[in-house]
């Protein structure tokens, strides 16, 4: 056989086994490597992951890890790992999921309606890497506070009920910025103003607002019920909200879990900066994280003579407003007879 044959067949058969390793390659690379059965799941790399670590996170999702480490070391993953959450969709290759693996997919957060600081760390924690405990001791750093105007009783205001974008794996310190810097942006120059006409900063602001969040759930009152509470501050008159004396309840058994729907005579006494039967003013800080609609009524409240209101036992939901003690006594006895018949203890 002549040299010239023997380079013929030789070229051959290395063209044949190029293409067979460009076949093998196109598989590794190219065909689908996952093996679960949603249409797609989100995949958690913890701060600080290394590779290794990343490969057991990902392997209940990965059809043929030998494929997929082959791809990540041709394109350098192994010393370029991110954390973060990352979206995997059925079907995808190896190539896309190390591809995937560097992109960080944003949490939409969203939050309204906590009634404590610790219920909406909790609440945040669940969604974010940092845990509750480390979001709750960084928004009570005293440093953070004080140069901010807060107080551990009323640093809840500054959590304006949203949704926002964030990446999973952000730290508490940099949640927090966003959060302080979300609300400078909503308690701007207008908004400022109409809480300073009525004779409130945005802190207190919110503190009422919180109490008229809990008043009523219909939105079209609000706005009454801010003014009611307007009006009795104005008057320095105890703001006598049933829902203060509620949470000073469960503040001060520790038990935010029980449900109380009544308000008794002899709850009106109890010792507390919370309960506004026994303080003129706004308590220390929130009762709950009040929504915007609460907010907006106490920024723009109803001009009204009324200094009183109880539930409505003709329109559910609703409540029935005075102007005077006498008619208030009328409203309140027909809700207490009422409330009394359905057997209502607590």
């Amino acid at each position: 056989m002549n040299l010239k044959k023997i380079i013929s067949i030789a070229s051959v058969v290395l063209v044949s086994l190029l293409i067979l390793y460009g076949l093998f390659l196109v598989r590794q690379i190219f065909s689908s490597n996952t093996k679960f059965a949603e249409n797609k799941v989100y995949v958690y790399v913890p701060t600080g992951a290394n590779y290794g670590e990343i490969k057991k996170i990902i392997a209940p999702y990965v059809e043929n890890m030998n494929r997929f480490e082959m791809v990540a070391a041709k394109t350098s993953y192994p010393e370029n790992v991110k954390s973060g959450r990352f979206l995997f969709k059925k079907n995808m290759n190896s190539y896309e999921l190390v591809k995937t693996l560097r992109i960080n997919d944003a949490v939409k957060l969203a939050f309204n309606n906590q009634e404590r600081l610790e219920n909406f760390a909790g609440r945040v924690g669940s969604q974010i890497e940092p845990d509750s405990l480390k979001l709750l001791n960084t928004f009570k750093d005293s440093i953070f506070l004080k140069e901010n105007g807060f107080t551990e009783e009323n640093v809840l205001t500054m959590f304006i009920p949203n949704t926002y974008e964030i990446y999973w794996n952000i730290t508490a310190e940099k949640f927090r910025d966003k959060m302080i810097k979300e609300y400078r942006n909503f308690w701007n120059k207008e908004r400022t103003d109409k809480a300073a006409k009525q004779g409130l900063t945005p802190i207190e602001a919110t503190i009422l607002a919180s109490i008229v969040h809990k008043e009523s759930v219909k939105k079209d009152e609000r706005p009454r019920i801010a003014g009611v509470y307007l009006n009795r501050l104005h008057q320095q008159m105890p703001l006598q909200a049933d829902p203060t004396v509620i949470f000073a309840i469960k503040k001060k058994s520790n038990d935010f879990d029980q449900v109380i729907k009544r308000v008794f005579y002899n709850d009106l006494f109890l010792i507390s900066p919370y309960n506004t039967y026994k303080v003129i003013g706004l308590p220390p800080g929130p009762i709950a994280m009040p929504d915007i609609t609460a907010l907006e009524a106490v920024l723009n409240p109803e001009k009204n003579n009324f200094i009183y209101f109880c539930a409505s036992v003709d329109r559910f939901g609703y409540h029935e407003f005075a102007a005077t003690l006498e008619e208030h006594n009328v409203n309140a006895k027909k809700y207490s007879d009422w409330i009394t018949s359905q057997g209502v203890k607590r």
